[in-house]
Order: structure tokens, then sequence, then C-alpha cells
């Protein structure tokens, strides 16, 4: 039997418009809404996207600051994602849930 063969996947390389990075986040919310960790990684995919450089000096961090609390490995600080959400020229919505 043929070994199957696989290569890393980069969401990065696949959000190249802003429409593209804010359903992509959207998802990622709707996916795990509880989940900070996550929803951190996935505004780390959108700062790779963006340019990550380019995103912690307009969001006023270092990019080690910025690769720290997008990285997914932790809870990140809501400051730090409030000022990556700025940076990246996005926003978070909220909206009520429908309960049962």
């Amino acid at each position: 039997m043929p070994k199957t063969v696989t290569t890393p996947h980069d969401v990065a390389e696949h959000l190249h418009t802003a429409e593209d990075m804010a359903a992509y986040l959207e998802a990622c919310m709707e996916e795990a809404p509880s989940d900070a960790a996550f929803i951190a990684k996935a505004l780390g995919d959108i700062a790779r996207a963006r340019g990550i450089s380019e995103v912690a000096g307009t969001a006023g961090l270092s990019r080690e600051s910025l690769y720290k609390a997008l990285s997914g490995d932790r809870n990140p600080m809501l400051d730090s994602v409030l000022k990556a959400l700025d940076a990246l020229d996005l926003r978070l919505r909220a909206e009520p849930v429908p309960r049962t």
C-alpha cells in the first residue's frame, strides 16, 4: 500500500482580502466561541497573512509580543487582542445568543 504524502497547510496563504480575513475570523468564532486561544490563533493567522511586522508596528507591540499573544498556546490578554484587531482593521461584534 502506498504511503500517504501530506504537506503542511498554512491558512495565512489563503487570506488575501479584508473580506477573506473577516470571514475566517467569523468562522473561527462560530466554531469555538468560548476558546480564546483558538480565536487568538486565528488572529495570528490573519496577522501573518497581513505581515506580522506591519501589524505589530501598527498595534504598538513588538513582533515577539504579538507572536506570543496570538500563538494559540495560551489565552491572550484582551488588550493585546483589541490592539491586534484594530491594527488588522477588524472589529468584534456582539449579538444575543438564543437560549432554549
